[in-house]
């Protein structure tokens, strides 16, 4: 009487499994196709045809071309490991340190999900739903940097809270990682201790 309860169950988590590795191709096909066709250029059926699956089972998984791309947006801040960031924060109260994490989370992001960052904004000139979400993503950005340096003592910050959150804004964002790490050939860890190093001086000045 339980072993079939029990294989019911099985097959039920067997076909979630499959489902989520069919879901976890398709994305991996699409971010491929995109960065090498670029968003506009791919298709529904040619990320279907890249993942060896039925155009119905696309739709079926992402609901089309645009939940697609927002799936990889959102994948995005997961893989820079967002619980390492908060643990970063946490186990350094003091606000260089601070400057720090966030730097290397955002090292982290661009340089695992850069692309996708792209992307998004490539796809959102002409999609208003994915530049809403491109720039939903930067608000999201701005309202983190926001807590941590408003959660500072008074006086930290050597200039008012929304000017600060803009310098950090132009010094830390994909344009500049690429810049640096595509056309000046720097290393990912340089660009991120760099980044520290000049969010500090300009954030907190040099007696900090």
């Amino acid at each position: 009487m339980t072993e079939e309860p029990a294989r019911r169950r099985y097959d039920s988590l067997r076909r979630t499994a499959q489902a989520q590795q069919t879901s976890a191709e398709i994305a991996r096909a699409a971010r491929a196709l995109f960065v090498a066709k670029g968003w506009a250029a791919t298709t529904v059926r040619d990320v279907a045809r890249e993942a060896g699956v039925s155009v119905p089972t696309v739709y079926a998984a992402y609901g089309n071309k645009n939940g697609l791309t927002w799936a990889l947006a959102d994948a995005a801040d997961l893989s820079a490991d967002i619980s390492r960031l908060l643990a970063d924060l946490e186990a350094a109260p003091e606000p260089p340190r601070q400057l720090a994490a966030m730097t290397a989370y955002d090292r982290r992001l661009f340089e695992r999900a850069g692309e996708v960052i792209v992307l998004l904004r490539e796809a959102g000139r002409t999609e208003p739903e994915l530049a809403q979400a491109y720039r939903d993503a930067r608000a999201r950005a701005d309202d983190a940097h926001r807590q941590v340096l408003s959660a500072w003592p008074s006086g930290t910050l050597r200039l008012d809270l929304p000017t600060a959150l803009d310098v950090y804004a132009a010094i830390c964002n994909i344009d500049v990682y690429t810049e640096l790490t595509i056309e000046r050939g720097w290393s990912p860890e340089r660009v991120e201790k760099w980044w520290a190093g000049v969010v500090t001086r300009e954030l907190l000045g040099e007696s900090r």
